[in-house]
């Protein structure tokens, strides 16, 4: 469970990393491209990636090459759609696409990965959406109102989200050489960004070069033992799906009301209880025969 509390905590710590440069005012295009460059050094490095003996036929026969290119495509731009979502609905509403996106990848879990229903799945995915529900309750009256391209951007967000966790389990099942594709991933993510931010005439800061780099090693960590986890439970991907978004918003709760003051509701503590139980559930009662 190690590596799934810690990607929880680097997943944390990214989301409150990027608050706290926005109240800085930086530049959050700035710094998610320049993330990308510190990520790929560190994958470099740490993970040693060997493309010595790697084909291009071995690449695309073992069917690297597309989740290479969807994921190297999808996390950037994701993160564009959710920066335009905020602008459009409000940052409650786009949050709440992201986390509800857990559907797709439990559904996928059954569907594509092969996991079986039982009585404790059953269980544990009811407390996961009722935690996810009451942890996201907030008010979203001053909200701005849901016009049809706000619509549009929370579907591609709830849609954008799910697919790239479904891809992360994807690398996961790669085994050893999950290395060779997660460091070429950063790589075109970040080429992907770097060219959308050329494109619109970007005015580069030292500020947020810093902080880009820094956020890099924070998203590196998230990703990293988000795999990890997946590797370790290859034969239970909902409970790392599961875990890993309710983990994150049970965290980010609490951080939320001890640092940064926001106001934790009852039913906001109700969704902590949900959520615990739902990871409770996952990981003992799963064992269970029944």
């Amino acid at each position: 469970m190690q590596n799934i509390f810690l990607a929880i905590l680097f997943s944390v710590l990214v989301s409150a990393f990027l608050k706290l440069a926005k109240r800085w005012q930086l530049q959050i295009e700035q710094i998610i491209a320049f993330n990308y460059v510190s990520a790929t050094g560190l994958g470099y490095f740490l993970l040693n990636p060997h493309f010595d003996d790697l084909s291009f036929n071995t690449f695309v026969m073992n069917h690297q090459m597309p989740i290479f290119f969807a994921l190297g495509i999808l996390l950037p731009s994701v993160f564009i759609v959710m920066a335009k979502a905020i602008d459009l609905v409000g940052i409650v509403r786009s949050d709440a696409a992201q986390r509800l996106s857990l559907f797709l990848p439990i559904l996928a879990a059954f569907v594509v990965f092969g996991q079986t229903f039982n009585y404790a799945r059953i269980i544990a995915i009811i407390f996961a959406f009722l935690a996810l529900i009451c942890l996201l309750k907030k008010n979203v009256q001053q909200s701005p109102k849901l016009g049809w391209a706000g619509s549009v951007s929370l579907i591609l967000v709830w849609f954008g989200y799910g697919v790239i966790d479904i891809l992360f389990k994807q690398v996961a099942k790669i085994g050893i050489n999950f290395t060779n594709i997660l460091f070429a991933t950063f790589v075109l993510a970040g080429v992907m960004l770097f060219i959308y931010l050329i494109l619109q005439g970007t005015q580069w800061q030292l500020p947020n070069v810093v902080a880009g780099l820094l956020l890099g090693s924070l998203n590196f960590g998230n990703i990293l033992f988000y795999i990890k986890a997946h590797q370790y439970f290859s034969s239970n991907p909902t409970l790392v799906f599961a875990s890993m978004n309710i983990g994150v918003m049970i965290l980010a709760t609490l951080v939320g009301g001890g640092l940064f003051k926001e106001k934790i509701t009852k039913i906001n503590l109700l969704g902590i209880v949900f959520g615990v139980i739902a990871m409770l559930s996952l990981f003992y009662l799963d064992r269970l025969p029944f």
